[in-house]
């Protein structure tokens, strides 16, 4: 005898379809959060009796909770990159009076569904999402079930979400430029993580400027945006014959791997090799010679992602969402591991 399906429990967006508000507004109403008005807090909480909607019990814990609380999701293979950005939210959400919990990946792979799902539970009023997270299709259908309002920073065109980044194809022209300038005419780039949009746009800007020129000649290695993998990729790009005179990498992390195996070849930087990185972490001036790299604001675009979604959080219900594609701009950083081309003897 075939066992009766054991009935749905219902959620947040059973209670927000009933009254025929939105999901964020019944979290407001779990929460003890103002921007609701007194009729819709009502008919919330007699829906939420109505079908029998249990919050989560750390949700009803902060019912007398003043500060709204973020739960910020991360994974980054560069632990430099994720320094600064930690820095500029903790100092944003100082400011601001935001709590915030975090939850971590490894090796740039989004937390555990349990864990996600775990913490969308627990009372949080939005969520920050670090790169490459903010362009995982799993983990955005797993936030974007819980109706909260969502920040990512570094993606690129996320539906219903603030998105903080720098305009990255301009920029990875614009340090290709740079080389070019000085004279390589034989360039080698190193590609980040094939599943961020950012990889993609970076390697579009660096083959729009050789292409520009006409006698310029490329070579490709794939990495990861991770130390180790720069360690192949450059080891691929040194092996080539002629070998590139400038090689430009996705990240300073990659772009300090270059470095190393140049130092390991007794190739000299900038003499015999140049070097171009991307971000401008305290990775680039730690090693010699310091990197020239691509400058990214990493706090600053940070900083604007809380902010920004913190406005949102704070907004009263029916106000406009704050669903923007915020660009931040990037500069370049010119130091010691680049120069003028030279004729090899």
């Amino acid at each position: 005898m075939s066992r009766k399906p054991r009935p749905r429990s219902a959620t947040i967006k059973d209670v927000a379809a009933r009254v025929g508000v939105s999901p964020m507004t019944v979290s407001r109403v779990i929460n003890g959060q103002s921007g609701v008005g007194p009729e819709a807090r009502a008919a919330v909480e007699e829906a939420i009796r109505a079908l029998g909607y249990t919050p989560n019990v750390a949700a009803r814990s902060l019912v007398t909770a003043a500060e709204p609380r973020i739960g910020v999701i991360y994974s980054n293979p560069s632990a430099a990159f994720m320094s600064d950005f930690l820095i500029g939210v903790f100092e944003e959400a100082s400011a601001r009076g935001v709590r915030l919990t975090l939850l971590k990946g490894e090796g740039g792979k989004p937390p555990a569904e349990a864990q996600i799902a775990k913490l969308a539970a627990s009372g949080v009023a939005g969520f920050l999402v670090t790169p490459p997270l903010g362009e995982s299709a799993a983990m955005l259908e797993v936030l974007g079930e819980t109706g909260l309002p969502m920040a990512a920073v570094g993606a690129h065109g996320v539906a219903k979400a603030i998105c903080v980044r720098i305009d990255d194809r301009r920029a990875a022209y614009e340090m290709t430029r740079h080389l070019i300038d000085l004279g390589h005419r034989r360039l080698g780039f190193i590609v980040g993580n094939p599943d961020q949009a950012a990889s993609a746009e970076r390697l579009a800007g660096f083959r729009a400027a050789a292409d520009e020129m006409g006698d310029v000649e490329v070579v490709i290695a794939q990495g990861d945006f991770s130390f180790a993998s720069g360690l192949k990729a450059a080891e691929a790009l040194l092996d080539a014959d002629p070998m590139p005179s400038a090689i430009f990498a996705s990240n300073d992390d990659m772009a300090a791997a270059v470095v190393s195996v140049a130092h390991r070849r007794q190739l000299d930087v900038p003499n015999a090799l140049t070097v171009a990185g991307f971000d401008d972490t305290p990775a680039a001036v730690m090693l010699w010679p310091p990197l020239t790299t691509v400058h990214q604001p990493v706090r600053a675009l940070a900083s604007e992602a809380l902010r920004l979604l913190a406005a949102e959080i704070a907004a009263p219900e029916g106000a406009t969402a704050v669903h923007v594609d915020r660009v931040l701009e990037h500069g370049i950083v010119k130091r010691q591991s680049s120069a003028v081309y030279r004729v090899r003897p």
